[in-house]
């Protein structure tokens, strides 16, 4: 099973005149809602996490959710062989995390882990799945804290091209 979750930094809140209907994309997805993601595998007990309190937890959820479709273009889909790669980077520092796809299995490995450890495997449709729940779930937390980002376009188009499965 996977569990994907985020805590926001008391450390880098948003700027206090933040109009969150108006903010577009690119505050979004860079400036605001800081703090630090995980990635776990619960069965095996495993998992990647950031530990910065930095991080743009919204732009983790909207990244994942594109690389999780970007992985199956592949019109064989699970039944694939050939590798399929994506990485997802983190703006303030030239750490990544790396997805890799073979049929339905996709290996995430990270540039923090210790060396020699192995990457979490988890299923393809079940990683989808949880990224879209992840990122809905995210989106329903700060409209909770920030009303006004219920009426921001941007995050009605997120919502529209990420539903839940």
């Amino acid at each position: 099973m996977i569990d994907l979750g985020y805590s926001l930094s008391r450390r880098f809140p948003d700027p206090p005149q933040t109009d969150y209907r108006t903010a577009d994309v690119r505050a979004l997805r860079h400036d605001l809602f800081c703090g630090d993601v995980h990635l776990a595998d619960t069965e095996a007990d495993r998992e990647l996490s950031t530990g910065w309190g930095w991080v743009p937890v919204l732009d983790f959820a909207w990244a994942l959710c594109d690389i999780v479709e970007r992985l199956d273009l592949d019109p064989r889909g699970s039944r694939s062989h050939r590798a399929q790669y994506a990485e997802l980077d983190f703006t303030e520092t030239t750490d990544r995390m790396r997805f890799e796809r073979r049929f339905g299995w996709v290996d995430v490995t990270a540039d923090w882990q210790p060396a020699g450890e192995p990457p979490l495997t988890l299923n393809h449709a079940a990683l989808r799945r949880e990224a879209r729940d992840f990122l809905q779930d995210l989106i329903a937390d700060l409209t909770d804290m920030h009303e006004a980002l219920a009426g921001n376009p941007v995050i009605w188009d997120l919502q529209a091209r990420f539903p839940r499965i």
